[in-house]
């Protein structure tokens, strides 16, 4: 029986309304579930103006290294930002050249490390030492001081306004407050190595292995972007655990002492002062020690073979490193291992009535042969 009343009609018009709105409203999910991919549009280039904004921004970029006037030991004047670090892997120390403490050792570490990265200093790795103390570090005084260290290429001695070396001391993390403003010629222990352009940066010591040094040079902070060259470990040598002295004898005077031929001094590597091979059989064992210990006041004191040493060996000072007796003593006991072992005594049996035979240390520079020099 057929039902066919107003009410019955209008039912049946609601129930084809509400099937519509649901399948118009799930054509509209599903559109929006999974929207075309829009079809991508080229960046515009960026006007100089813009590239400028653009590199300022970045880590450790033109907005936090201020742009300082500095003048080379050449007189060559340059800023700090624009024409030293930006987009170069730099080192950076502060000394200045009337120092006995730790410059002279900084300055020997970083020229061990330039002679370990050759002609890549200057070309993708750069040096830059800067004084402290513009009054008396001239732009001759500085190019004296780089002369006497033998440095190559690629290394720049500045100087520049107190107030703004201060300024950079204090951008890089190597001013301390109450050290290095509690004397007007005192300073921290600290160098550093950087990626201007990745905003990696390092502080590193003064007594560092140079082989270390220059690896995060020409491998960490150049992202690694020359190969290394393959090696075996079944290659590798046994090394034999240091001695007291030898670690302090390798950290603190390795910059510039050698011992033995085969001790880096064939390449240059540690020629700043004397070979220290038999020096134990040749300076009274008191006088060496005291050398070690406090070679400034010596110095100053006009002892007559630091005086000829200083003058023979370019008047570099060699530093005063704070050393105690006990100190002192581990290296006079290692150079003497070590002479000892390179060069046996002669014992009186073996050599007959002939008078013991005697290692003396490598000649320096404009010495007599057989005279011992130790700095």
């Amino acid at each position: 029986m057929k039902l066919n009343t107003p009410r019955s009609r209008a039912l049946g018009m609601h129930l084809v309304l509400v099937l519509v709105t649901c399948l118009l409203a799930s054509r509209l999910l599903v559109a929006n579930q999974a929207p075309s991919a829009p079809v991508p549009t080229p960046e515009p280039a960026l006007t100089p103006t813009q590239a400028a904004i653009a590199d300022s921004a970045t880590p450790w970029g033109g907005d936090y290294f201020p742009n300082t006037l500095l003048t080379d030991q050449d007189g060559k004047q340059v800023h700090f930002f624009d024409d030293l670090i930006k987009g170069k892997v730099v080192v950076i120390n502060f000394i200045f050249t009337s120092c006995s403490d730790s410059c002279p050792l900084e300055t020997a570490r970083l020229r061990q490390v330039q002679k370990l990265l050759g002609d890549r200093v200057g070309k993708d790795i750069f040096f830059y030492s800067i004084s402290i103390d513009p009054l008396s570090d001239t732009p001759a005084v500085l190019k004296a001081y780089s002369q006497r260290f033998q440095v190559g290429p690629g290394w720049q001695f500045l100087t520049g306004e107190f107030a703004d070396v201060t300024e950079l001391r204090q951008k890089l993390g190597l001013f301390i407050e109450g050290v290095d403003n509690g004397r007007n010629k005192d300073h921290n222990l600290s160098l550093i190595v950087g990626n201007q352009q990745t905003g990696r940066w390092m502080k590193a010591s003064p007594f560092e292995n140079p082989w270390i040094l220059a690896d995060q040079l020409a491998n960490t902070l150049q992202n690694w972007k020359q190969p290394s060259i393959g090696e075996s470990y079944a290659n590798a040598p046994e090394i034999r655990p240091p001695s007291n002295g030898e670690e302090l004898f390798r950290t603190r005077c390795a910059s510039c002492h050698s011992l033995g031929p085969l001790d880096g001094q064939g390449i240059g590597l540690r020629s700043i002062g004397p070979d220290l091979i038999g020096v134990t059989r040749q300076r009274d064992p008191a006088w060496l020690s005291r050398w070690i210990r406090e070679p400034d006041r010596m110095l100053a004191e006009k002892d007559p073979i630091a005086v000829e040493m200083f003058e023979r060996f370019d008047r570099i000072s060699m530093p005063n490193l704070r050393m105690d007796e006990k100190s002192a003593q581990s290296i006079i006991d290692f150079l003497q291992e070590e002479t000892d072992r390179q060069h046996p005594p002669v014992s009186p049996l073996a050599a007959g009535n002939e008078e013991p035979e005697h290692h003396h240390a490598i000649a320096g520079p404009g010495s007599s042969q057989g005279q011992t020099q130790v700095q």
